[in-house]
Order: C-alpha cells, then sequence, then structure tokens
C-alpha cells in the first residue's frame, strides 16, 4: 500500500511538472502552428535565472520575475529571430530553433559554469506538510502542483471563456480576416510566444529546485515533452495535461514496481524461461523508453492523438 501511495503522488509531481513544461509548447503550437525545439531551452534558462536572481532577492521576487524575463526574451527571439524566417516555411523555423537551443546552453555554460548549481527553496517551502506512513512529504511539492493545477485552469479559462482567448485562435486560422478587424496579428503572434516561453521559464523555476539544475536539463526533459505534445494531440491543452499525467504515472510506476519482462508475460499467461535475457528486464530499466513506446501506439493507433483536433 505505502509503494502505491508513494507512487501515486510522484507520479502525480512528475505529470504535473511536464505539464507545466508542455503547456506553453502546446500554446505556441495551437496559436501559431510552430514547433519551438528550444522550449526546453527556456525552461533551463528560467531555473538558471531563478537561481541567480533569488541569491540576491529572494525566491518569491524570482519565482515571478525569471518567467517575465524569460517571456520578454522569447517575445524578443519571435519579433527578431523567428519572423523573418517565418516567410521560409517551418523548416527554416525548426532550424533556426534547433540552432537557438544550442545558443542557450552555451550561454548559460558561459555564465554559470557546467557544473550543477545549488539551486535551493525557502524553508517554509521545505518543512514536511504532512506524514504518510511515517514518511515526510514538503511543502515544495504540494505548493508545484498547486501551480501547476492553476496554470492549467488559467489557460483554459483564458482560451474558452475570454475574447482575448477567442481572438489569439482566430488569428490562427483566419489571420487575414482578424487583421482586417484592425488587430495586430503580428503582434498577437509575438505576444502568444513569449507567454509560452514564460510558462516554460516558470516551469524552470519550479522544476530547477526539484530536479538538477545544470546545462544538460533541457535535453533531458526536451524529447519527453514533444511526446506529451504529441500523445495529447497537437495543440490540445485539455490532451497536453492529460498525457502528462499519464506518462508521469507510467515512468513511475514502472520504477517502483520491480517486476521483469518475463513477471508481465506469465502474469498473462505466456510461459518464458526463467532466465532468459529479454525476459530478465526490468521494468525499471526500460522506464525511460516507456514515454515512446506509447509515442510509437498512438501514432499506430490514433495519429491525431488523445484529444487533437487535427489530423497529422
Amino acid at each position: 500500500m505505502e509503494v502505491v501511495v508513494f507512487s501515486l503522488l510522484n507520479g502525480l509531481l512528475y505529470g504535473l511538472l511536464l505539464f507545466m513544461l508542455s503547456s506553453g509548447l502546446t500554446l505556441i503550437f495551437s496559436m501559431m502552428g510552430v514547433l519551438n525545439f528550444a522550449h526546453a531551452s527556456f525552461y533551463m534558462l528560467g531555473a538558471y535565472l531563478a537561481y541567480a536572481m533569488g541569491g540576491q532577492i529572494g525566491f518569491w521576487p524570482a519565482l515571478f520575475l525569471a518567467p517575465v524575463l524569460v517571456g520578454v526574451a522569447g517575445a524578443l527571439v519571435e519579433r527578431y529571430g523567428l519572423r523573418p524566417v517565418h516567410a521560409n516555411g517551418h523548416v527554416a523555423e525548426l532550424l533556426f530553433t534547433f540552432g537557438l537551443a544550442y545558443l542557450i546552453e552555451e550561454i548559460v555554460k558561459l555564465f554559470w559554469g557546467k557544473q550543477p548549481v545549488p539551486y535551493r527553496v525557502p524553508d517554509v517551502l521545505s518543512q514536511p506538510i504532512f506524514t504518510l506512513f511515517e514518511t515526510t512529504y514538503p511543502a515544495f511539492r504540494v505548493f508545484m502542483m498547486v501551480v501547476a493545477l492553476l496554470m492549467f485552469g488559467v489557460l483554459w479559462l483564458l482560451l474558452k471563456r475570454t475574447r482575448a482567448g477567442l481572438m489569439i485562435q482566430a488569428a490562427l486560422t483566419h489571420p487575414h480576416m482578424v487583421g482586417h478587424l484592425g488587430h495586430n496579428v503580428p503582434l498577437i503572434f509575438m505576444t502568444v510566444f513569449g507567454i509560452g516561453c514564460a510558462l516554460a521559464g516558470l516551469a524552470g523555476v519550479i522544476g530547477g529546485a526539484i530536479l538538477v539544475t545544470e546545462p544538460g536539463m533541457a535535453h533531458s526533459l526536451g524529447p519527453i515533452v514533444f511526446v506529451v505534445v504529441v500523445v495529447g494531440g497537437m495543440g490540445s491543452l485539455t490532451g497536453a495535461f492529460v498525457a502528462s499525467l499519464l506518462i508521469g504515472m507510467l515512468q513511475t510506476f514502472a520504477i517502483a514496481v520491480g517486476a521483469s519482462i518475463g513477471d508481465l508475460l506469465r502474469l498473462v499467461g505466456i510461459p518464458v524461461a526463467p532466465h532468459g535475457e529479454l525476459t530478465g528486464i526490468t521494468l525499471a530499466q526500460i522506464a525511460p523508453m516507456l514515454p515512446f513506446l506509447l509515442l510509437v501506439l498512438i501514432l499506430i493507433f490514433r495519429p491525431r492523438g488523445l484529444m487533437g483536433a487535427r489530423e497529422t
């Protein structure tokens, strides 16, 4: 029972962190049709900015200022970098964001070095908030869950229940009509890209304290973020939320169960050799591969994703 409870909590925690990171990418793609390969790099930038500012002005001001600075940087990237190459098609956009990811990584190494930095949260968030099975659960993890749920609620209300959200969505499908109505479509796109990057920065502020803040953190989560977006459905915010929780639970339980492939095959009635090389592989060993296996199954049986409205 203890393993199940903590696996649920850890899976929920990891899944909500994935959603915080993937929500910005989903927003950018659904509004602009741009797959931003540098999105995880903005996540890393948010973590490092929060670490740098936290040592000077404290964690709470950095929690608000770091995402704002990342959002401003993203808006400038869209205005002076992405917009000029947009006319050359999606391949040019992908190449630009791919190169931008390497540029941000080198900037981070230049300022903060190649080693992990000691990013810490305030003492009030380091305190245990409750105890289960004689094990304490830190308040910061609950704080992260609350922030992620609030982010989902605010984004959903913004896109589905406000005039600004409807205008943003209309700017993607009918940009000329929106422009004829007097709205500045390029400014809308720049704002959306900046907001998406700011969301990635906020995920970095939170995730950098839970995980390790180091120059490789973008590479560790970047591929899984694209898996979340595709599995959930390209451009679907709700789909990204569901896919994030699904992948978080899948990986967490695979690590916690400790069973092997042979155990699973025997459980369904398939006889296997007791000491086979393949059947002896544990689920914990293949846990990093499970999101990508899920991606393959989704592309085979439901190419538009769990809740996607577009055919891919």
